[in-house]
């Protein structure tokens, strides 16, 4: 199997290296001959996965009907025949057809056929991070071709080669080598001190001391938000702790010093990344003996802990669920009071494609709100159909791009967004808060990105502490 994209490519091979500007982001180091190496990580992937019967599958079908044109939010707004999904495949599956399939071999021997070249590699890294992998194409691809995870495949390929946005790879060195082992380089000790200050603002705002639990064995839930939320969400934070405390379950939770990010970039461009990842959140639940891993406010690292835990978890595997998930249970069994007459301005929610495209998540997070927002819109479309925010498959995290960001991807969402007339747009993700809030201010729209645990904090009612309208007043 081929070294990982976190090992620099000169001690891997001792070869001489180059640096490629493109227009949107700049390439890593990357070595001079790299249709070979694109060729052997290709080939090692088909070895060592189970990608090879996908691909065989594909290959066999029609993948250029262009039907995902009436899906795909970058192509609706550019119109750029390079930016189908369908054709963004084709990328891939012409250099799986020509190179490891026989039939495309022998068309080949008898064409002349060069196969891949350093100008196809060129184009793929332009076009792969164009997609947002927000898989909204499947939608409507009659041969069911899963263009987003050919854009995953195409990117892993990609990162063996070190062609990898900075953004991403300098998180997950950090978060697989670095002394932190979080993506945001946050320190056990600054992870305490956090908490201490979160308390401290809870108890100012209820009039009651409540307390994070840190490092508890043998509780429930081992909590894994997405680790930005420390530094960017405290509202959101606080909110997950009141409501938990609400429920009477603040004994059934724990967060660890030993890991607690639940952000997994590997789910955006190289399954090794993932595995790896996701295999550090088992270890902590572990650690902590937990029954259960709970997830906060975040899309990506909901699907990756879902999806992935019960695969490269081995016997350590627990059952995975999503903080909005534990909320509606306790609102269902009557445990959480919450003040509709708090939240008056007009609520709308944004569905992350992670945990909405699927079908996962999709009524509860409503069910929540509208049990106390009373002005409660809806974007149209909305669930499974709804648009990603512009930011998904990692690109949030390319500053490089942000414009394409903004005025590309993410136009449709801003359209969406603007039609509402709602003054709060509830995002559970930590991703697409940053692409919506950022689009919020390019766009000038009159409204708030808030998290939905961010409006519950507003509205929650607790026995003995301030009413909300006091902490409103407050």
């Amino acid at each position: 199997m081929s070294q990982t994209a976190t090992e620099p490519a000169v001690a891997r091979t001792g070869r001489k290296t180059t640096a490629r500007k493109y227009p949107w982001y700049v390439i890593q180091p990357v070595e001079r001959d790299r249709v070979r190496r694109f060729l052997e990580a290709f080939a090692a992937i088909l070895r060592y996965t189970n990608y090879k019967p996908l691909l065989d599958q594909y290959v066999r079908s029609s993948a250029k009907c262009s039907r995902c044109t009436a899906t795909c939010p970058v192509y609706e707004a550019t119109g750029d025949p390079r930016d189908i999904p369908c054709n963004r495949s084709a990328l891939l599956l012409d250099v799986y057809r020509r190179h490891f399939t026989i039939s495309g071999w022998m068309k080949a021997k008898l064409t002349g056929d060069p196969g891949l070249t350093e100008a196809t590699i060129d184009e793929m890294a332009r076009s792969f991070y164009r997609c947002t992998a927000c898989k909204r194409c499947l939608l409507e691809c009659p041969m069911g071709i899963d263009h987003g995870l050919l854009t995953h495949l195409g990117r892993w390929i990609l990162g063996e080669l070190r062609i990898v946005p900075k953004g991403l790879e300098i998180a997950t060195i950090e978060q697989l080598h670095g002394e932190s082992g979080n993506t945001s380089a946050i320190l056990p000790h600054a992870l305490v001190d956090t908490l201490e200050f979160l308390e401290e603002e809870i108890e100012e705002m209820f009039g009651i001391p409540i307390k994070y639990p840190v490092d508890r064995m043998d509780r429930e839930y081992a909590f894994f938000p997405a680790v930005s939320d420390f530094l960017m969400e405290p509202e959101t934070l606080m909110g997950n702790l009141v409501t938990i405390y609400a429920a009477g379950d603040n004994d059934r939770w724990t967060i660890g010093t030993g890991y607690y990010d639940g952000i997994n970039y590997g789910l955006f461009y190289s399954d090794h990344v993932l595995e790896r990842v996701v295999k550090k959140v088992v270890a902590e639940a572990a650690r902590l003996r937990a029954k259960k891993i709970l997830i906060g406010e975040c899309g990506h690292a909901s699907r990756s802990a879902k999806e992935f835990v019960p695969v490269f978890g081995g016997e350590q595997a627990r059952p995975v669920v999503n903080i909005m998930e534990y909320t509606w249970e306790k609102l269902e069994e009557g445990k959480l009071d919450l003040d509709p007459d708090i939240v008056t301005e007009p609520v709308t929610y944004h569905d992350p494609c992670n945990i909405a495209r699927s079908g996962w998540i999709l009524e509860k997070p409503r069910e929540i709100l509208k049990s106390f927002c009373r002005n409660f819109v809806e974007m149209i479309p909305n669930r499974t159909e709804n648009y990603c925010c512009g930011g998904g498959g990692g690109t949030v995290s390319v500053d490089e791009i942000h414009d394409f960001r903004m005025s590309v991807a993410g136009r449709k969402k801003a359209e969406q967004m603007r039609a509402t007339g709602a003054k709060y747009v509830v995002a559970p993700c930590a991703n697409c808060k940053k692409q919506l809030r950022e689009l919020i201010e390019y766009h000038e729209l009159d409204m708030q990105c808030v998290g939905l645990h961010d409006l519950i904090l507003k509205a929650i009612r607790i026995p003995g502490a301030k009413p909300p309208e006091a902490r409103a007043e407050g």
